[in-house]
């Protein structure tokens, strides 16, 4: 059996290239023959380093021909309708996609040849549905947390998010207000910690973030390996973000965290979240349970207090935040691939 995995983002190595990984392996781990359709077999390494995950059985080929000789075809879709030719095909939606004129009638014809489509969360599934007209699944990504493992905790508070400034900025920069604030309330002994990947559209952004981090204790690191990943994810007692921060989330859905799989991998680790309240972050987080969900910007600081003031609810919240986190886990992605094969 042959399956074939499309997706054309592959070297921006964030979360839907991780998922589409995922897919691949477990389509290998059920006895396929997978090829992952990519002009130079050279991004498997960067890949493995990245997300910690082995490769090896997975070819690396330039062209799938759209599925054409394949059993299955996982195609990440770019917000257009492929026409796939696979006995079997299955379509990713990792994007709230809308305005696109998705519900034409040649994008009615070609979707007679897909057999699932599948979103990320049930935030994107709202937007891809309206659009496109369809009824998806919602599978939610696979995230490491038999790996992530909680550490001698420091007074860290820790976001890991690509620094692209494409569609979906993280907003970095208002994170470093907000500590800025936070720290000159008297909480000196913190740092923040900014971490995630650089391979496209950065532009001067580092630049920028650095010039604005002078006199505070802000570390921003670059492409992390896994390896590191697991370290700063152990040590932080909070994961702050603030994705979707000033976004209108009706009108421009593709600011908003689509679902989170930094946010899941934080709380694997015991870090208390506390995420702005738009997006796939509020089908994760559940205010005061596993952890905590703000609006403004003193919100935010007022909960971050709040929690590391108070040892017991810090350690109810974290204990919570890591029992939440087990629902993701790639064995239950594996069980989910294989009930829609």
């Amino acid at each position: 059996m042959r399956a074939a995995i499309h997706n054309p983002y592959l070297d921006s190595l964030g979360g839907g290239e991780r998922y589409s990984l995922a897919f691949a392996t477990t389509l290998l781990n059920l006895g396929y023959q997978v090829d992952v359709e990519w002009k130079n077999a050279s991004i498997g390494k960067p890949l493995e380093e990245r997300f910690g995950i082995k490769l090896e059985g997975i070819n690396f080929v330039p062209d799938i021909k759209r599925g054409d000789g394949y059993d299955y075809c996982f195609w990440v879709s770019d917000g257009s309708i492929p026409t796939l030719f696979a006995r079997k095909n299955i379509l990713h939606f990792q994007f709230p996609f809308h305005g696109v004129k998705g519900n034409t009638l040649i994008n009615k014809m070609k979707l007679f040849r897909i057999n699932k489509i599948i979103c990320n969360s049930y935030f994107t599934k709202g937007f891809v549905d309206q659009e496109y007209g369809v009824n998806s699944l919602v599978i939610y990504p696979p995230v490491d947390v038999e790996k992530i493992k909680p550490k001698r905790k420091t007074n860290s508070i820790l976001f890991v998010g690509r620094f692209s400034q494409l569609a979906q900025a993280k907003n970095q920069d208002v994170l470093i207000r907000l500590f800025k604030k936070f720290y000159d309330k008297g909480y000196s002994d913190w740092e923040l910690v900014l971490t995630g990947g650089v391979e496209v559209g950065v532009g001067n952004y580092i630049e920028r973030l650095a010039k604005m981090t002078t006199s505070y204790p802000v570390k921003i690191i670059s492409s992390p390996t896994f390896k590191n990943l697991l370290l700063l994810y152990g040590q932080a007692k909070i994961f702050w973000s603030a994705v979707g921060f000033g976004a209108n989330g009706e009108k421009e859905p593709e600011k908003l965290e689509h679902f989170g799989i930094s946010l899941v991998e934080g709380m694997a680790a015991g870090a208390v979240p506390i995420v702005y309240n738009a997006g796939g972050y509020k089908e994760i987080v559940s205010e005061g349970e596993n952890g905590f969900l703000w609006e403004t910007q003193g919100e935010i600081i007022k909960k971050t207090i709040k929690i590391i003031g108070d040892s017991k609810l810090y350690r109810n919240i974290s204990h919570e935040a890591v029992k939440s986190s087990q629902k993701y886990s790639f064995e239950r992605f594996a069980k989910d691939v294989e009930k829609i094969l």
